[in-house]
């Protein structure tokens, strides 16, 4: 079946179908291989982005960066700061006029309506670096990942996600692994779990590509785990609940005895980061000082051993936010 994305927007992964998503992650991975042979690119000449961001960001900013001028594309950056957005110009006001200007769009911040109200009116793709709902760049990412390093089909893996799963990683982790057949695990206490809505849509979805979507406070739901995945406990805009959060996910960090616990020594370990896995971060000496904790979602043996593909997980961001802007906008 012919795939076409042209002009189609990116905010959440519940808008593709999965063979559109095995088409992106098959992009990327050509895109991949063509930086890798130092192949020069050409496929968004002459086409101008715009990287709106309320939220700050390491990869995302510089995935979205170095992947439009790999092919030819000239980048605008604006920080919370650098626009009018929300200030004295609506945001209707706003993608209106950066339609004109741009061929894309790229938005990172708080809310789903931001995204979804730039898209309604730029008359260009719009695409979702992050919202408090989403996060459909970095699914890609760990997808392309997962094909990389886990031996065997997508629609073989189990899946296990520890932590915060109602937060925009959980909820897109869980419907990236409903559209491509895996079995997705929510190793969360109760009260972070999905929201029932989602996970019964999920769970639809999950029955026709031949996964399963399973929620569980029990740590046995690791066994035979492919992939433990973690993201930090406090999302930005919730430095408040540091306390909480502690008190909540502490028997749900991803550390030795989780990775045993798999009973697959070819298990990987991904994380979206950046990760609080040791003392060299403010944060990280902060959480220290006033809780005693070494080390928060994932412990540093984990993170810096055998199984983590955390690194080549970063990386991946590059090839497939390229492989979303080469779809949508390229020639």
């Amino acid at each position: 079946m012919a795939i076409n994305l042209k002009g189609r927007h990116f905010l959440t992964l519940k808008d593709f179908s999965s063979d559109e998503i095995v088409w992106l992650l098959d992009l990327a991975s050509e895109l991949k291989t063509k930086k890798r042979l130092g192949l020069p690119g050409d496929l968004l000449q002459g086409k101008n982005i715009v990287l709106l961001f309320e939220k700050t960001s390491t990869r995302t900013r510089c995935a979205f960066e170095v992947a439009a001028m790999d092919e030819g594309a000239g980048v605008t950056f604006l920080g919370s700061q650098d626009s009018q957005m929300n200030k004295k110009e609506s945001i209707e006001d706003t993608a209106k006029v950066l339609g004109r200007f741009y061929d894309g769009i790229e938005f990172r911040g708080f809310h789903q309506e931001t995204v979804e109200q730039l898209a309604e009116h730029a008359g260009v793709p719009v695409w979702n670096g992050l919202t408090d709902l989403y996060h459909p760049t970095q699914v890609l990412a760990d997808m392309l990942t997962i094909r990389e390093y886990v031996n065997k089909p997508l629609n073989k893996v189990k899946f296990v996600y520890a932590g915060d799963a109602r937060n925009n990683m959980g909820n897109s982790l869980m419907i990236g692994c409903a559209k491509l057949g895996l079995d997705f695990v929510a190793f969360a206490p109760r009260e972070l779990w999905p929201e029932e809505t989602l996970v019964v849509e999920m769970k639809t979805i999950a029955q026709e590509t031949g996964g399963s979507i399973q929620c569980s406070e029990e740590l046995e739901c690791v066994k035979d785990a492919d992939v433990l995945y973690t993201d930090v406990w406090v999302s930005m805009g919730e430095e408040a609940l540091f306390e909480e959060r502690i008190r909540q996910l502490s028997d749900y960090q991803v550390n030795e005895e989780m990775i045993e616990m798999t009973g697959n020594d070819e298990v990987i370990f991904l994380h979206c980061l950046p990760a609080f896995h040791d003392l060299h971060t403010t944060t990280g000496r902060h959480v220290k000082e006033e809780y005693g904790l070494d080390a928060m979602e994932c412990t540093d043996t984990v993170f810096r051993g055998k199984h983590s593909r955390v690194f080549d997980q970063a990386e991946n961001r590059l090839h497939t936010i390229k492989a979303v802007m080469v779809a949508t906008i390229g020639r």
